[in-house]
């Protein structure tokens, strides 16, 4: 709320009208998430080490991982703290997108870190039950929807990529189908963390692309302009997406390979839960399939592993998810790493096509 502050001040100084500008809160909320989270990084990993909140692996995973056992987890707590003080200080925090994003986004981090936490002190990879996790995930998440719904007007449209006037109503349906993409793309993200910056250089990609997505829909000129949904208010997630990428590549400083810190579970169900929200926020809900090929690939493949095996005995891939049959098939972890990456961003180019393809 720092900026609504000093452009109060713009009567008498005339440059603090700056600040009622998006795109310059964007650029400052970045570089303040960046610095906290660059700063922080040394001091909090130390602390986890302190505290002895290390990495417990997989005995049937592959045995490369194995050296990776007492890294410090937790991690995706610095993305969060470094991103939430510059939301504070940048981001209109009374809109009730924002307010609806920070509640998903540390909703989910809660969870993720009830998960992790029971996973450390236990020295096992079960953690949170399945159930309970989803059960809380769909509840947050639905919760927020239907309020937004039914007290802030946000839309039950369901649009279609590439098609300008093609849209489903879905009426209250909506809150359900929301969750779904909700909590799905959390999973997503958190079965893609695998290995070191595999999952969070994907979601720097989807959030900038979806953080430009709120620019245009909460723009009305250029959202009529480009023949897109307007959404009132979706710009202010700009900065908010903006810091979340800021944070992430601070963290990234700290996760590139080998990994001195991973973001656990608080971190890629936070992110995770993060990218579904504002992609319902901006009705993207099925551009997120484009978007997050990644994530959904990692996920089909957990899905077609079980199902494969639950019906016939065998299995599809060598391991599941797919990130650990390409290591089991000789491809060395960074150039996997470094693949995904590539893939993610012309994921990302492609998804930016349908701002004109419409």
């Amino acid at each position: 709320m720092l900026y609504q502050l000093l452009y109060s001040f713009s009567d008498h100084m005339s440059a603090l009208n700056v600040f009622r500008y998006i795109t310059v809160r964007t650029f400052i909320s970045f570089f303040t998430a960046f610095l906290l989270c660059w700063l922080w990084g040394p001091y909090f990993i130390r602390r986890l080490k302190d505290m002895q909140l290390g990495q417990t692996i997989r005995d049937d995973g592959p045995q490369s991982h194995q050296k990776k056992a007492g890294t410090p987890t937790m991690g995706g707590g610095l993305i969060l703290l470094s991103t939430l003080v510059p939301v504070l200080l940048w981001v209109d925090i009374l809109n009730p997108l924002v307010w609806g994003t920070l509640i998903v986004t540390w909703g989910f981090g809660a969870i993720g870190y009830i998960d992790d936490y029971l996973k450390v002190s236990k020295k096992n990879t079960k953690g949170l039950p399945g159930r309970i996790r989803l059960a809380g995930e769909f509840l947050i998440s639905g919760a927020v929807i239907f309020v937004l719904i039914h007290w802030f007007g946000l839309s039950t449209k369901l649009y279609f990529p590439f098609f300008k006037h093609i849209y489903f109503e879905l009426g209250y349906l909506y809150v359900a189908f929301a969750a779904l993409v909700i909590v799905g793309t959390a999973n997503a993200v958190n079965l893609t963390d695998g290995l070191d910056g595999l999952a969070i250089v994907p979601v720097m990609i989807c959030a900038s692309t979806l953080g430009l997505f709120a620019y245009v829909a909460g723009h009305f000129a250029i959202s009529s302009y480009l023949q897109i949904p307007h959404v009132a208010g979706a710009g202010e997630l700009t900065p908010v997406a903006a810091a979340i990428v800021a944070g992430g590549l601070g963290f990234l400083w700290f996760n590139t390979f080998p990994a001195q810190v991973f973001m656990g579970d608080v971190g890629s169900l936070s992110l995770g839960g993060f990218l579904g929200t504002i992609a319902v926020f901006t009705n993207n809900e099925l551009l997120m399939i484009i978007l997050g090929g990644v994530f959904v690939v990692e996920a089909l493949s957990v899905i077609v592993q079980v199902i494969s095996f639950k019906m016939t005995g065998k299995r599809v891939f060598k391991m599941a998810p797919i990130h650990h049959h390409f290591e089991l098939k000789g491809l060395s972890e960074t150039k996997i790493i470094v693949r995904f990456w590539i893939i993610s961003i012309l994921l990302a180019i492609l998804s930016l096509a349908t701002l004109k393809l419409r």
